[in-house]
């Protein structure tokens, strides 16, 4: 055990009072990161709170918690502690926390590249294939066994951040936590069932308008989707229902960096970027004050849709390994 994760488990063990957070808009891993971590302070005995500014996603309403997780902060005087989990800077987690974030005692467990070690005790290691994998190491050295929901919250955190275990990120380390936690009784076929059939004719009216609308650049190396708020209005969609619309353009024969663009209420421009093999987009994420994986990443940009494009698709094309293709 790593001195930083002895120093984690000895405050989970000893100290009481804890705000669990992740990211707005919260994926697969922040969901399953949070519940795990939420199971595992219950087995502790200790009291706690689960908070997402952003709610649960749809997709996620069937997974087990602890305790609901809520979208108003508690009051600041009932917690002691924060930890936020798979949040690759303070600003994804909203500005509520941020804002009470420097008063607080703060625990930052992630995994993505260029996190800046912003609480008190940092756990960042972007060699794990997602946060709930790290979760699932810190059960260990609590001797909580990843069984029940607890199992099933790190193994949907695993498989969707590793794409069903089809990344670079997937390990024999990663593959052995899944494996002891279907040991322990988990259903693979089951759990598989609930994240992906979750589909809505809302989202099958966005996928097929947001498909019609998709660019070919670069010699076809470089896919692009737009997802404006007008489509979402108009098919009466969330934005749960736009993940995964980036993986068909990455799946389309020749595509290297796949990316998607959706405007957000304040007119900004949110970008995830995905690519194959050795490019790396989490450079070009960071060039726009984003983040991410190397194969994964994304960002926010204040411009418009098409002003969003260009660039993106301009820093994109230059690190493609020869160039762009006329």
């Amino acid at each position: 055990m790593s001195a930083t994760r002895r120093e984690l488990a000895g405050v989970l063990s000893t100290q009481d009072g804890f705000l669990v957070v992740s990211h707005t808009n919260p994926d697969g891993d922040a969901i399953g990161a949070t519940a795990a971590m939420g199971w595992i302070l219950q087995a502790l005995g200790k009291r706690f709170f689960l908070y997402n500014r952003t709610g649960l996603p749809r997709p996620f309403d069937w997974v087990a918690l602890p305790r609901p997780l809520q979208t108003a902060l508690p009051v600041v005087e009932d917690f002691e502690w924060i930890i936020s989990v798979d949040c690759g800077d303070l600003a994804r987690v909203g500005p509520e926390v941020a804002s009470v974030w420097p008063g607080k005692k703060t625990i930052n467990i992630d995994h993505h590249l260029g996190n800046p070690d912003f609480g008190t005790l940092n756990w960042v290691r972007t060699s794990y294939s997602s946060t709930g994998e790290m979760i699932a190491r810190l059960a260990d050295d609590l001797d909580i066994p990843l069984s029940g929901p607890l199992g099933e919250a790190v193994y949907m955190a695993i498989v969707t951040d590793t794409g069903w275990f089809s990344y670079d990120s997937t390990t024999t380390r990663t593959m052995a936590v899944a494996s002891r936690i279907m040991e322990l009784g988990l259903r693979p076929g089951l759990v598989n069932a609930r994240i992906q059939n979750q589909w809505s004719p809302e989202r099958i009216c966005l996928t097929k308008e947001v498909l019609a609308g998709a660019e070919f650049v670069a010699g076809g190396r470089i896919g692009m989707v737009r997802i404006p708020r007008a489509v979402l209005g108009r098919c009466g969609a969330e934005v749960a229902d736009t993940d995964g619309l980036i993986n068909m353009i990455r799946r389309v024969r020749g595509v290297e960096i796949a990316i998607a663009l959706r405007e957000e209420e304040d007119g900004s421009i949110k970008f995830s970027l995905r690519s194959v093999g050795d490019v790396n987009v989490q450079a070009v994420a960071a060039g726009f004050g984003g983040g991410g994986h190397k194969n994964a990443s994304g960002g926010s940009v204040a411009a418009s849709m098409q002003e969003a494009a260009e660039a993106l698709v301009a820093a994109c094309a230059a690190v493609l390994p020869t160039g762009l293709e006329n």
